[in-house]
């Protein structure tokens, strides 16, 4: 069953699910050591959408894949749903979204969000409602059959946000999901995003390299600096929940672009 938002109301709003304490994360190279992140210090509360914006290579996928036990720590902490990441995985407490769609093409729409939930033994009937479900949600019902080559770029993407949903976790990890689509598109994905961010509560962790849209989306925005990567700001959006697209030709809305803009600026001058 995918929970809304009336189902949540009774979790405590400060309640903390993403925390991290001075992580720092060094790969090692024939080169020499790599300091992808140094010293991030971070916490995250239930149903926030939080962006992480910066310049490329300041770590902001490392972050995630470290939230999803898919990169070691070298130093610090940090915890997801009151767990350690290789605890929060197993026990499925989120979903992730990559740049690319990653759908198996020989899988139909529905297909490849059953994946997930046949690996997991979730009975068939319950499979075919969360499909269902989900496919609503993101706009895509009456696609369940087609296959991936038959859907534009960004029914594809939304297709793996339905994916990423189907076993209801409570956090949502997404890298850069719209990086390579037109803005017209991407726009149009934004609106729908926060609609569905409403729909389910859940708290989103989302990487962006684009200031209008970490402002559009998010309630947190976490600037990032050069590597090392390291957290040099964190801006509180002051904007409505709800929030239709003309709200970016809004003073409020450019003011907070404007203090983004700054913090890249002041962390790239550092």
């Amino acid at each position: 069953m995918i929970t809304t938002t009336t189902e949540k109301n009774g979790n405590p709003a400060n309640e903390v699910v993403i925390s991290a304490r001075q992580l720092s994360l060094t790969f090692e190279t024939n080169d020499g050591p790599v300091h992808a992140l140094k010293n991030v210090d971070l916490t995250i509360n239930r149903g926030e959408f939080v962006s992480f914006i910066g310049p490329s290579g300041c770590g902001k996928t490392t972050f995630l894949r470290v939230l999803a036990d898919l990169e070691q720590p070298t130093g610090g902490n940090v915890m997801v749903n009151g767990m350690t990441p290789s605890k929060a995985r197993k026990n499925r407490a989120y979903g992730y979204v990559f740049q690319a769609a990653g759908l198996y093409p020989w899988r139909t729409i529905a297909g490849n969000i059953r994946l997930p939930l046949q690996i997991m033994g979730i009975p068939k009937a319950e499979q075919a409602d969360r499909v269902k479900k989900v496919l609503e949600l993101v706009h895509l019902d009456g696609f369940e059959n087609k296959y991936p080559w038959q859907l534009s770029g960004g029914m594809q993407q939304r297709a793996s946000i339905a994916r990423a949903l189907s076993f209801d976790a409570d956090i949502l990890l997404m890298d850069e999901p719209f990086g390579a689509l037109d803005e017209i598109v991407r726009d149009h994905l934004n609106e729908q995003l926060l609609e569905l961010w409403a729909a389910t509560n859940k708290t989103i962790a989302f990487v962006t390299h684009s200031i209008p849209e970490a402002v559009y989306l998010s309630t947190k925005i976490v600037i990032m600096s050069p590597r090392p990567g390291r957290v040099t700001e964190v801006i509180n959006s002051t904007l409505p929940r709800e929030r239709p697209l003309d709200i970016r030709e809004s003073p409020e809305f450019l003011e907070i672009a404007h203090r983004v803009r700054e913090g890249l600026r002041a962390g790239h001058d550092e």
